[in-house]
């Protein structure tokens, strides 16, 4: 409708990081109530990733770095990225919220004590700065929609250049139907398009050299999609 602001800009941090702070820190609470599905979505991204065939040698080191962005609790830290290369990884968590922070921290504790788990980093993705060159995977699932469009875009430019050579980026996100992007007052984020997530990432310099639909999912959930994103 003409004169109304496009769903993105309606995203509002402080609202987000207030609707967020009601939910329980639990798995439950992370996935809405839909608790069932962690275990068709782990393997689906563990599937989605052994088809990338990402080179360990271009890692910086023995042990690759991954990052975890908006982690909530550390479902996917503990369920399948802390799993990556054999275990042989050191997973950095990225999370806003602090309780959920405080709460990965205990579900966490043995992939800490055991150099699976690195830095546990309590900030919005709109301020996190990875370091240059310092990720062999950055993992962004469920999240995005918490930032505005060109937020988005310049977080994706910082991320570009926080990935090794033979890097990448993935990002694993609700997906709205054609034509418009969908914004949720509840806890102000945005679902976008598919066509719309892929020109963002082209303004940020990437291209998707994979995409696949998470298969599985209850019919009444958004279409979720997984895309591997690499430099131009």
């Amino acid at each position: 409708m003409s004169g109304q602001p496009p769903p993105d800009a309606l995203v509002d941090a402080q609202k987000s990081l207030e609707y967020w702070n009601t939910v329980d820190a639990t798995p439950n609470g992370m996935l809405g109530g839909y608790e069932s599905v962690s275990r068709i979505d782990l393997v689906g991204s563990r599937t989605f990733v052994a088809k990338l065939k990402l080179p360990v040698a271009h890692a910086t080191s023995a042990r690759p770095r991954v990052a975890d962005c908006g982690a909530g609790i550390g479902r996917v830290t503990k369920g399948f990225l802390s799993k990556l290369n054999g275990g042989r990884v050191c997973v950095d968590v990225v999370e806003p919220v602090k309780k959920f922070t405080d709460q990965a921290r205990v579900n966490l504790s043995e992939e800490i004590d055991d150099g699976r788990v690195g830095e546990i980093y309590n900030v919005g993705l709109e301020n996190w700065i990875p370091k240059a060159g310092a990720y062999w995977i950055i993992w962004n699932q469920w999240c995005l929609g918490h930032l505005q469009d060109q937020q988005l875009v310049d977080y994706l430019e910082r991320c570009k250049a926080g990935i090794v050579s033979g890097g990448v980026i993935v990002v694993k996100e609700n997906i709205a139907p054609d034509p418009d992007d969908i914004y949720d007052e509840a806890d102000s984020s945005v679902t976008r398009t598919d066509p719309k997530l892929r020109t963002l990432f082209g303004r940020a310099g990437l291209r998707a050299v994979r995409t696949e639909v998470q298969r599985g999912l209850p019919k009444q959930l958004f279409q979720v999609r997984s895309y591997a994103l690499k430099p131009l």
